[in-house]
């Protein structure tokens, strides 16, 4: 089970969210720690600027990008729409 750390874009724009939004994205999160691959969250590998970043789906124009940062740390980078990867 990876450990989770935030970045402090992540946290705030996590902030920006509330009532179901933010239930589904805590949901979200809490099936990624115990099975990042879920097939639930369609998680892929980033290309090009961002290769060497992933992300995975909360809602169908939601997404969060993360790093492995070691074996067992990923970071969260950014959370939002399609945007995130600009």
């Amino acid at each position: 089970m990876p450990k989770i750390l935030y970045s402090k874009k992540f946290k705030k724009k996590l902030n920006k969210y509330s009532g179901k939004q933010k239930d589904r994205i805590k949901s979200k999160i809490w099936v990624f720690v115990e099975e990042p691959y879920h097939q639930s969250l369609k998680t892929h590998k980033l290309t090009g600027e961002l290769k060497d970043y992933w992300a995975f789906s909360i809602e169908y124009n939601l997404r969060i990008m993360f790093r492995f940062s070691r074996k067992d740390k990923v970071e969260f980078i950014d959370i939002g729409t399609h945007e995130i990867y600009k």
